[in-house]
């Protein structure tokens, strides 16, 4: 460790330079974090300061890697205005926090003004998918559509967007936790930082299905009704809760949601007779399964090491 750090002291940090830091930073691989130690960090430990000085070397080695592994998509897709787009904010985000490496982590200032640019950086992230997407789309518009082009391109997106999911928490937790002026959030106070120590899943899940509902509503002029049952395991009879964060559960629903309707609206559309979005969810000894209607998603295989898979550097 103490011979990374002298390393990482020892590189130059011009903005000429930044190739050659992508390079040796992403020689490195992430490093892995269970929900139990953001749990730990958060409510008992919390401190800006060491968290400053975890984050100023652990994402430069996040951003390095996607860089490196957006670099080796298809000279013409890369070509397109959008891809240039997120390439740039991948690299002045990488500068910025690079230039934090050799900051006096005893200084106060400099822990806030970290800060205040890893909130600069969530919120210059905050349409990357978008962003991309309309970038491939760019791409099939210029060059049409290849079978092995596709499936290459589909399983870096696959990728990108797991590797993206990793440095938003991160970034997410850091702003969470030492960002606002107020220590608790007043509307989830029982949070730490995104991370609900009892997410209740059949809430989540309601409100999936509500939004996705409202949708079907404008579209369709008609939606299916919810049906909804809940199998506890572990303590039955008893709501279903679980260490998670609220917000990702709460997007794999909605989508899930959105396929069951649209799939539900269309198949039955000459009947017009619709049958109701039948959803199942399940927690067992060591997994958390939710099912709507025909689609089924599995939350995680064990309740920690699961979690570790949407921030385990191996997924990067």
């Amino acid at each position: 460790m103490r011979l990374l750090r002298a390393l990482m002291r020892s590189a130059p940090l011009t903005s000429s330079s930044t190739p050659t830091l992508v390079d040796y930073y992403s020689k490195f691989s992430p490093s892995p974090l269970s929900m139990k130690q953001f749990l730990d960090f958060g409510s008992v430990n919390a401190c800006e300061k060491t968290s400053f000085i975890f984050l100023r070397q652990e994402l430069p080695v996040r951003l390095a890697n996607i860089m490196k592994e957006i670099n080796l998509l298809p000279d013409n897709l890369l070509k397109m205005p959008s891809i240039k787009l997120v390439q740039s904010w991948y690299v002045q985000s990488f500068q910025e926090i690079v230039d934090f490496k050799d900051r006096n982590t005893d200084d106060p200032d400099t822990v806030r003004n970290f800060t205040d640019t890893v909130i600069t950086i969530r919120n210059r992230h905050n349409d990357v998918i978008p962003t991309m997407a309309q970038g491939v789309v760019e791409y099939k518009d210029s060059f049409g559509a290849d079978p092995v082009t596709s499936q290459n391109v589909q399983y870096f997106l696959d990728r990108f967007y797991m590797s993206r999911i990793s440095i938003r928490m991160l970034l997410n937790q850091h702003t969470l936790l030492f960002g606002g002026k107020v220590k608790e959030n007043p509307a989830h106070p029982k949070h730490i930082g995104s991370i609900d120590p009892v997410c209740d899943v059949v809430d989540v899940v309601r409100d999936g299905y509500e939004n996705a509902k409202q949708l079907c509503d404008l579209y369709y002029m008609n939606s299916p009704v919810l049906e909804l049952a809940e199998f506890n395991a572990q303590n039955p009879g008893q709501p279903i809760q679980v260490v998670y964060v609220p917000s990702h559960l709460y997007h794999m629903v909605f989508e899930l949601f959105k396929n069951a309707m649209r799939a539900t609206m269309e198949f039955h559309a000459d009947s017009g007779v619709y049958p109701p979005v039948k959803v199942r969810v399940a927690l067992g000894s060591e997994d958390l399964t939710v099912k709507v209607n025909g689609y089924d998603t599995q939350v995680w295989s064990t309740p920690c090491c699961c979690f570790s898979c949407f921030i385990n550097g191996k997924f990067c």
